[in-house]
Protein backbone atom coordinates (compact mmCIF):
# COMPACT_ATOMS: atom_id res chain seq x y z
CA UNK A 1 0.00 0.00 0.00
CA UNK A 2 1.21 3.49 -0.82
CA UNK A 3 2.23 5.80 2.00
CA UNK A 4 0.76 9.28 2.17
CA UNK A 5 3.35 11.79 1.00
CA UNK A 6 1.44 15.06 1.38
CA UNK A 7 -0.12 16.55 4.48
CA UNK A 8 -3.42 18.39 4.17
CA UNK A 9 -3.18 20.18 7.51
CA UNK A 10 -2.66 23.91 7.16
CA UNK A 11 -3.23 23.77 3.40
CA UNK A 12 -5.49 25.81 1.16
CA UNK A 13 -7.55 23.52 -1.06
CA UNK A 14 -9.51 24.55 -4.13
CA UNK A 15 -12.63 22.53 -4.93
CA UNK A 16 -14.36 23.42 -8.18
CA UNK A 17 -18.03 22.53 -8.50
CA UNK A 18 -18.34 22.89 -4.72
CA UNK A 19 -22.13 23.26 -4.80
CA UNK A 20 -22.40 19.96 -6.63
CA UNK A 21 -23.23 16.60 -5.10
CA UNK A 22 -19.67 15.29 -4.77
CA UNK A 23 -18.06 18.70 -4.26
CA UNK A 24 -20.22 19.71 -1.31
CA UNK A 25 -19.89 16.35 0.43
CA UNK A 26 -16.14 16.36 -0.08
CA UNK A 27 -15.76 19.91 1.24
CA UNK A 28 -17.81 19.10 4.34
CA UNK A 29 -15.84 15.94 5.09
CA UNK A 30 -12.46 17.63 4.63
CA UNK A 31 -13.38 20.63 6.77
CA UNK A 32 -14.58 18.27 9.50
CA UNK A 33 -11.58 15.95 9.38
CA UNK A 34 -8.76 18.47 8.93
CA UNK A 35 -9.21 21.32 11.38
CA UNK A 36 -6.53 23.65 9.99
CA UNK A 37 -7.35 23.54 6.28
CA UNK A 38 -9.15 26.21 4.30
CA UNK A 39 -11.37 25.31 1.35
CA UNK A 40 -11.90 27.71 -1.53
CA UNK A 41 -14.96 26.62 -3.49
CA UNK A 42 -16.09 27.87 -6.88
CA UNK A 43 -19.43 27.14 -8.56
CA UNK A 44 -21.66 28.96 -11.03
CA UNK A 45 -24.82 27.17 -9.78
CA UNK A 46 -26.34 26.38 -13.18
CA UNK A 47 -30.03 25.48 -13.38
CA UNK A 48 -29.33 22.08 -14.96
CA UNK A 49 -31.26 20.77 -11.97
CA UNK A 50 -33.08 22.25 -8.96
CA UNK A 51 -30.81 24.99 -7.63
CA UNK A 52 -32.44 24.77 -4.18
CA UNK A 53 -30.42 21.60 -3.62
CA UNK A 54 -27.21 23.44 -4.46
CA UNK A 55 -28.06 26.32 -2.16
CA UNK A 56 -28.89 23.87 0.62
CA UNK A 57 -25.48 22.21 0.22
CA UNK A 58 -23.73 25.58 0.37
CA UNK A 59 -25.78 26.55 3.41
CA UNK A 60 -24.44 23.51 5.26
CA UNK A 61 -20.88 24.67 4.55
CA UNK A 62 -21.42 28.09 6.12
CA UNK A 63 -20.98 26.63 9.60
CA UNK A 64 -17.24 26.46 8.94
CA UNK A 65 -16.99 30.23 8.88
CA UNK A 66 -13.84 31.74 7.39
CA UNK A 67 -12.38 28.30 6.72
CA UNK A 68 -14.76 28.04 3.75
CA UNK A 69 -14.67 30.70 1.03
CA UNK A 70 -17.22 30.57 -1.77
CA UNK A 71 -16.65 32.14 -5.19
CA UNK A 72 -19.76 32.46 -7.35
CA UNK A 73 -18.35 32.08 -10.86
CA UNK A 74 -17.56 29.57 -13.58
CA UNK A 75 -14.20 27.94 -14.24
CA UNK A 76 -14.82 28.81 -17.91
CA UNK A 77 -14.04 32.38 -16.82
CA UNK A 78 -10.25 32.41 -17.02
CA UNK A 79 -9.96 35.71 -15.17
CA UNK A 80 -11.91 34.33 -12.21
CA UNK A 81 -9.72 31.21 -12.06
CA UNK A 82 -6.52 33.27 -12.26
CA UNK A 83 -7.81 35.55 -9.50
CA UNK A 84 -8.41 32.60 -7.18
CA UNK A 85 -4.90 31.27 -7.74
CA UNK A 86 -3.24 34.66 -7.29
CA UNK A 87 -5.23 35.52 -4.15
CA UNK A 88 -5.40 32.17 -2.34
CA UNK A 89 -2.48 30.09 -3.77
CA UNK A 90 -4.14 26.67 -3.43
CA UNK A 91 -1.75 23.78 -2.85
CA UNK A 92 -4.30 21.08 -3.65
CA UNK A 93 -6.73 21.47 -6.57
CA UNK A 94 -9.73 19.16 -6.89
CA UNK A 95 -11.59 19.74 -10.15
CA UNK A 96 -15.16 18.47 -9.90
CA UNK A 97 -16.83 21.24 -11.90
CA UNK A 98 -18.32 19.84 -15.08
CA UNK A 99 -21.51 19.67 -17.03
CA UNK A 100 -22.72 16.17 -16.18
CA UNK A 101 -25.15 13.81 -17.82
CA UNK A 102 -24.97 11.62 -20.89
CA UNK A 103 -28.40 12.42 -22.31
CA UNK A 104 -28.19 16.18 -21.79
CA UNK A 105 -25.00 16.24 -23.88
CA UNK A 106 -27.09 15.27 -26.90
CA UNK A 107 -29.44 18.25 -26.57
CA UNK A 108 -27.10 20.91 -25.16
CA UNK A 109 -23.54 20.19 -26.29
CA UNK A 110 -22.32 23.78 -25.84
CA UNK A 111 -22.46 23.46 -22.05
CA UNK A 112 -20.04 20.52 -22.17
CA UNK A 113 -17.48 22.30 -24.33
CA UNK A 114 -17.58 25.39 -22.13
CA UNK A 115 -17.30 23.72 -18.73
CA UNK A 116 -15.59 20.39 -19.38
CA UNK A 117 -13.01 21.51 -21.94
CA UNK A 118 -12.49 25.28 -21.66
CA UNK A 119 -13.00 25.23 -17.90
CA UNK A 120 -10.57 22.38 -17.35
CA UNK A 121 -8.04 24.03 -19.63
CA UNK A 122 -8.22 27.14 -17.43
CA UNK A 123 -7.56 25.02 -14.35
CA UNK A 124 -4.56 23.35 -16.00
CA UNK A 125 -3.12 26.70 -17.08
CA UNK A 126 -3.53 28.10 -13.57
CA UNK A 127 -1.78 25.03 -12.12
CA UNK A 128 1.03 25.47 -14.64
CA UNK A 129 1.61 29.10 -13.73
CA UNK A 130 1.39 28.40 -9.99
CA UNK A 131 5.11 27.47 -10.24
CA UNK A 132 6.12 30.81 -11.79
CA UNK A 133 8.80 32.89 -10.10
CA UNK A 134 10.06 29.94 -8.09
CA UNK A 135 6.86 29.43 -6.09
CA UNK A 136 6.08 25.98 -4.70
CA UNK A 137 2.87 25.81 -6.70
CA UNK A 138 0.21 23.12 -6.80
CA UNK A 139 1.24 19.90 -5.05
CA UNK A 140 -1.52 17.72 -6.49
CA UNK A 141 -4.25 18.15 -9.09
CA UNK A 142 -7.07 15.63 -8.66
CA UNK A 143 -9.89 15.71 -11.19
CA UNK A 144 -13.13 13.89 -11.89
CA UNK A 145 -13.33 11.63 -14.88
CA UNK A 146 -16.15 9.16 -15.45
CA UNK A 147 -16.99 5.53 -16.13
CA UNK A 148 -18.53 6.88 -19.34
CA UNK A 149 -15.06 6.98 -20.92
CA UNK A 150 -15.25 3.19 -21.32
CA UNK A 151 -17.99 3.64 -23.90
CA UNK A 152 -19.10 0.44 -25.55
CA UNK A 153 -16.21 -1.55 -24.04
CA UNK A 154 -17.33 -5.20 -24.00
CA UNK A 155 -14.58 -6.32 -21.60
CA UNK A 156 -15.69 -6.32 -17.97
CA UNK A 157 -14.84 -5.34 -15.35
CA UNK A 158 -13.58 -2.03 -16.74
CA UNK A 159 -9.88 -1.61 -16.08
CA UNK A 160 -7.83 1.56 -16.27
CA UNK A 161 -5.51 -0.49 -18.49
CA UNK A 162 -8.24 -0.81 -21.14
CA UNK A 163 -8.27 1.35 -24.26
CA UNK A 164 -10.96 4.02 -24.05
CA UNK A 165 -10.98 5.36 -27.59
CA UNK A 166 -14.64 4.74 -28.45
CA UNK A 167 -16.88 7.15 -26.52
CA UNK A 168 -20.61 6.90 -27.22
CA UNK A 169 -21.53 10.41 -26.01
CA UNK A 170 -20.07 13.89 -26.10
CA UNK A 171 -19.97 13.83 -22.30
CA UNK A 172 -17.72 10.77 -22.41
CA UNK A 173 -15.54 12.39 -25.07
CA UNK A 174 -15.00 15.48 -22.91
CA UNK A 175 -14.02 13.35 -19.92
CA UNK A 176 -11.53 11.37 -21.99
CA UNK A 177 -10.22 14.69 -23.27
CA UNK A 178 -9.67 15.80 -19.67
CA UNK A 179 -7.48 12.77 -19.06
CA UNK A 180 -5.43 13.50 -22.20
CA UNK A 181 -5.07 17.18 -21.34
CA UNK A 182 -3.97 16.37 -17.79
CA UNK A 183 -1.41 13.89 -19.11
CA UNK A 184 0.03 16.47 -21.49
CA UNK A 185 0.35 19.09 -18.74
CA UNK A 186 1.88 16.54 -16.38
CA UNK A 187 4.44 15.68 -19.03
CA UNK A 188 5.22 19.24 -20.12
CA UNK A 189 5.16 20.99 -16.76
CA UNK A 190 5.68 18.17 -14.24
CA UNK A 191 2.28 18.78 -12.62
CA UNK A 192 1.31 15.80 -10.41
CA UNK A 193 -2.22 14.80 -11.41
CA UNK A 194 -4.63 11.97 -10.65
CA UNK A 195 -7.83 11.29 -12.55
CA UNK A 196 -10.73 9.46 -10.91
CA UNK A 197 -13.28 7.58 -12.96
CA UNK A 198 -16.47 7.67 -10.87
CA UNK A 199 -19.15 5.01 -11.32
CA UNK A 200 -22.84 6.06 -10.93
CA UNK A 201 -22.68 8.09 -7.73
CA UNK A 202 -25.85 8.21 -5.62
CA UNK A 203 -27.08 9.13 -2.16
CA UNK A 204 -29.02 11.76 -0.15
CA UNK A 205 -29.26 15.22 -1.72
CA UNK A 206 -27.85 13.86 -4.95
CA UNK A 207 -28.54 14.82 -8.56
CA UNK A 208 -32.22 14.75 -9.58
CA UNK A 209 -31.27 13.71 -13.12
CA UNK A 210 -29.91 10.39 -11.86
CA UNK A 211 -32.22 7.36 -12.17
CA UNK A 212 -32.83 6.72 -8.47
CA UNK A 213 -33.82 10.36 -7.85
CA UNK A 214 -35.75 10.85 -11.09
CA UNK A 215 -37.65 7.58 -10.59
CA UNK A 216 -38.62 8.67 -7.08
CA UNK A 217 -39.91 12.03 -8.31
CA UNK A 218 -42.01 10.37 -10.99
CA UNK A 219 -43.42 7.70 -8.69
CA UNK A 220 -44.41 10.35 -6.13
CA UNK A 221 -46.23 12.26 -8.88
CA UNK A 222 -47.94 9.08 -10.06
CA UNK A 223 -46.08 9.05 -13.38
CA UNK A 224 -44.56 6.06 -15.11
CA UNK A 225 -40.83 5.38 -14.93
CA UNK A 226 -39.04 4.34 -18.10
CA UNK A 227 -36.88 1.25 -17.71
CA UNK A 228 -34.40 1.33 -20.56
CA UNK A 229 -33.25 -1.63 -22.62
CA UNK A 230 -36.29 -3.45 -21.23
CA UNK A 231 -34.47 -3.85 -17.92
CA UNK A 232 -31.43 -5.57 -19.42
CA UNK A 233 -28.91 -3.12 -17.96
CA UNK A 234 -26.46 -3.32 -15.09
CA UNK A 235 -24.95 -0.41 -13.22
CA UNK A 236 -22.13 -0.19 -10.71
CA UNK A 237 -23.78 2.08 -8.13
CA UNK A 238 -21.37 3.86 -5.76
CA UNK A 239 -22.57 5.53 -2.57
CA UNK A 240 -21.46 9.12 -2.05
CA UNK A 241 -19.59 8.48 1.23
CA UNK A 242 -17.49 5.82 -0.50
CA UNK A 243 -16.64 8.25 -3.29
CA UNK A 244 -15.58 10.92 -0.80
CA UNK A 245 -13.46 8.45 1.18
CA UNK A 246 -11.68 7.37 -1.99
CA UNK A 247 -11.00 10.95 -3.08
CA UNK A 248 -9.55 11.92 0.30
CA UNK A 249 -7.21 8.96 0.30
CA UNK A 250 -6.04 9.63 -3.26
CA UNK A 251 -5.42 13.32 -2.56
CA UNK A 252 -2.84 12.46 0.07
CA UNK A 253 -0.62 10.43 -2.23
CA UNK A 254 0.96 12.54 -4.95
CA UNK A 255 2.36 10.76 -8.03
CA UNK A 256 6.14 10.95 -7.80
CA UNK A 257 8.16 13.15 -10.12
CA UNK A 258 10.81 11.21 -12.02
CA UNK A 259 13.14 11.71 -14.98
CA UNK A 260 13.20 9.24 -17.84
CA UNK A 261 16.14 7.90 -19.82
CA UNK A 262 15.73 10.79 -22.24
CA UNK A 263 16.37 13.25 -19.41
CA UNK A 264 12.81 14.56 -19.62
CA UNK A 265 10.14 14.30 -16.90
CA UNK A 266 8.11 11.10 -16.70
CA UNK A 267 4.55 12.37 -16.24
CA UNK A 268 3.57 12.20 -12.55
CA UNK A 269 0.14 10.99 -13.60
CA UNK A 270 -2.30 8.28 -12.47
CA UNK A 271 -5.86 7.12 -13.14
CA UNK A 272 -8.12 5.13 -10.79
CA UNK A 273 -11.63 3.72 -10.91
CA UNK A 274 -13.83 4.40 -7.90
CA UNK A 275 -16.85 2.10 -8.01
CA UNK A 276 -18.57 -0.55 -5.95
CA UNK A 277 -17.30 -3.30 -8.26
CA UNK A 278 -20.71 -4.92 -7.96
CA UNK A 279 -23.00 -4.20 -10.93
CA UNK A 280 -26.71 -4.34 -10.10
CA UNK A 281 -29.42 -5.41 -12.53
CA UNK A 282 -31.73 -2.49 -13.33
CA UNK A 283 -34.85 -4.47 -12.40
CA UNK A 284 -33.36 -5.42 -9.02
CA UNK A 285 -32.38 -1.79 -8.50
CA UNK A 286 -35.90 -0.43 -9.09
CA UNK A 287 -37.38 -3.13 -6.84
CA UNK A 288 -35.05 -2.23 -3.97
CA UNK A 289 -35.76 1.47 -4.51
CA UNK A 290 -39.52 0.81 -4.41
CA UNK A 291 -39.23 -1.24 -1.20
CA UNK A 292 -37.18 1.46 0.55
CA UNK A 293 -39.54 4.23 -0.57
CA UNK A 294 -42.42 2.22 0.88
CA UNK A 295 -40.57 1.60 4.14
CA UNK A 296 -39.72 5.29 4.51
CA UNK A 297 -43.30 6.35 3.85
CA UNK A 298 -42.47 8.20 0.64
CA UNK A 299 -44.97 6.00 -1.20
CA UNK A 300 -48.24 4.68 0.29
CA UNK A 301 -48.53 1.01 1.27
CA UNK A 302 -51.10 0.31 -1.47
CA UNK A 303 -49.00 1.82 -4.29
CA UNK A 304 -49.41 -0.13 -7.57
CA UNK A 305 -45.76 -0.28 -8.62
CA UNK A 306 -46.25 -2.54 -11.65
CA UNK A 307 -48.70 -0.07 -13.17
CA UNK A 308 -46.05 2.64 -13.07
CA UNK A 309 -43.31 0.78 -14.98
CA UNK A 310 -42.76 1.21 -18.70
CA UNK A 311 -40.17 -0.90 -20.52
CA UNK A 312 -38.48 0.94 -23.41
CA UNK A 313 -35.47 0.46 -25.76
CA UNK A 314 -31.94 1.57 -24.94
CA UNK A 315 -31.47 5.33 -24.77
CA UNK A 316 -29.02 6.93 -27.21
CA UNK A 317 -25.63 7.35 -25.53
CA UNK A 318 -26.22 4.70 -22.85
CA UNK A 319 -24.33 1.43 -22.40
CA UNK A 320 -25.71 -1.91 -21.14
CA UNK A 321 -23.22 -2.48 -18.31
CA UNK A 322 -20.80 -0.57 -16.10
CA UNK A 323 -18.45 -2.50 -13.82
CA UNK A 324 -15.39 -1.09 -12.07
CA UNK A 325 -12.14 -2.95 -11.60
CA UNK A 326 -10.97 -1.44 -8.30
CA UNK A 327 -7.93 -3.65 -7.69
CA UNK A 328 -5.44 -0.75 -8.17
CA UNK A 329 -7.41 1.37 -5.69
CA UNK A 330 -7.40 -1.49 -3.17
CA UNK A 331 -3.72 -2.20 -3.72
CA UNK A 332 -2.52 1.40 -3.45
CA UNK A 333 -4.90 2.76 -0.81
CA UNK A 334 -6.30 -0.26 1.03
CA UNK A 335 -9.81 0.86 0.17
CA UNK A 336 -12.76 -0.58 -1.70
CA UNK A 337 -16.25 1.00 -1.77
CA UNK A 338 -18.57 -1.33 0.12
CA UNK A 339 -21.91 0.36 0.90
CA UNK A 340 -24.67 -1.97 -0.28
CA UNK A 341 -27.30 -0.69 -2.69
CA UNK A 342 -30.06 -1.31 -0.15
CA UNK A 343 -28.29 0.62 2.60
CA UNK A 344 -27.56 3.51 0.25
CA UNK A 345 -31.10 3.71 -1.12
CA UNK A 346 -32.52 3.46 2.40
CA UNK A 347 -30.55 6.55 3.43
CA UNK A 348 -31.70 8.33 0.28
CA UNK A 349 -35.35 7.45 0.90
CA UNK A 350 -35.27 8.78 4.46
CA UNK A 351 -33.57 11.98 3.29
CA UNK A 352 -36.14 12.43 0.51
CA UNK A 353 -39.03 12.04 2.97
CA UNK A 354 -37.53 14.65 5.30
CA UNK A 355 -36.46 17.12 2.61
CA UNK A 356 -39.58 17.13 0.45
CA UNK A 357 -42.39 16.14 2.81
Amino acid sequence: MLQYNVSLEGKTILITGVAGFIGANLAKRMLNDFKSIRVIGIDCITDYYDVSLKHERLHELKIFGERFVFVYDTIANKVAVERIFSEYHPYIVINLAAQAGVRYSITNPDAYIESNLIGFYNILEACRHSYDDGLDGVEHLVYASSSSVYGANSKIPYSTEDKVDNPVSLYAATKKSNELMAHAYSKLYNIPSTGLRFFTVYGPAGRPDMAYFGFTDKLVRGEKIKIFNYGNCKRDFTYIDDIVEGVIRVIQNVPMKNVGEDGLPVPPYKIYNIGNSCPENLLDFVQVLYEELLAAGVLPADYDFDAHKEFVPMQLGDVPTTYADTIPLERDFGFKPSTSLRDGLRRFAHWYKEFYK
